[in-house]
């Protein structure tokens, strides 16, 4: 997504939110789970554009974000949204810290087995990023010649590890993790990886304005889903029937157009 859409996106914001007031907003800054609470807590990650970031003004915006606010208003639900370190995100919904993670979360068969997915949203692949000019193409990386970095408890992490690390062909020592993906993306600007590993949304929107360059898609074919608590099967019904209304409507193809998501990454 280009820097210019960004006005637009407050504005879009302000809108909906005008018209669900009281639906979206920042819940209270502290950890402790209220039982009486009666709206749900969104889990977001604010380094996640364009699904999930935060404007000037530290208001949640984005692609998920939107989609999230439209359908609240669809199915009655009262949200607020919460931006959490994507480290520990699914155990602060186990914890109760939050009802629901929508940032970007690929449904794994690992993570299916202690948190239910909505039906899936997004489809997408992992990307590769170095620096502009460097001599590290795809091939280096496949092949274990460049140290290669990816954020923690992330899907690239995961590829890595399976399928480089865990079959010898990238050394554990080359291999670098991070706490988050602006800390993964400084390491590469620093020199301390040769490559970066990423969903290619987020990465290519990452370094747009940075000396970096993305240099190609790793086919891993991920869908994105909602996350919530097993329990909470009601709560999962009403998000995919939201979404299925969602993605049948014209408001879908205005915000993948609005965000410029492209279907094939």
């Amino acid at each position: 997504m280009h820097k210019q859409i960004l006005p637009i996106a407050l504005l879009a914001i302000a809108v909906i939110a005008a018209v669900i007031a009281g639906c979206t907003g920042t819940p209270p800054d502290n950890d402790i789970p209220d039982p009486d609470r009666t709206y749900y807590i969104v889990g977001i990650d604010e380094f996640y554009p364009p699904h999930t970031y935060l404007d000037e003004k530290g208001n949640p915006v984005g692609f998920d974000v939107e989609s999230m606010i439209w359908i609240a208003q669809d199915q009655g639900l009262d949200i607020r949204f919460k931006t959490r370190e994507w480290k520990g995100i699914i155990s602060a919904l186990l914890d109760k810290k939050i009802d629901m993670i929508y940032t970007g979360l690929s449904i794994t068969p690992e993570r299916a087995e202690i948190i239910s997915f909505s039906d899936p949203y997004w489809a997408i692949n992992q990307g590769v990023a170095v620096k502009n000019g460097s001599q590290i193409t795809m091939e280096k990386v496949m092949s274990g010649s460049a140290v290669t970095g990816a954020p923690k408890e992330s899907t690239a992490a995961e590829w890595v590890q399976r399928y480089l690390v865990g079959i010898g062909v990238l050394k554990k020592d080359r291999f670098k993790l991070y706490d988050d993906f602006p800390g993964a993306i400084r390491a590469l600007e620093d020199g301390q990886i040769d490559a970066l590993i990423y969903d290619t949304p987020g990465l290519i929107e990452a370094i747009e304005d940075k000396n970096l360059e993305f240099i190609g898609a790793i086919n891993t074919d991920e869908k994105y889903g909602i996350a919530v608590r097993k329990e909470d099967a009601q709560l999962l019904e009403k998000l995919n029937a939201g979404l299925k209304h969602l993605k049948d409507s014209p408001k879908w193809a205005e915000l993948i157009a609005k965000y410029e998501l492209n279907e094939n990454n």
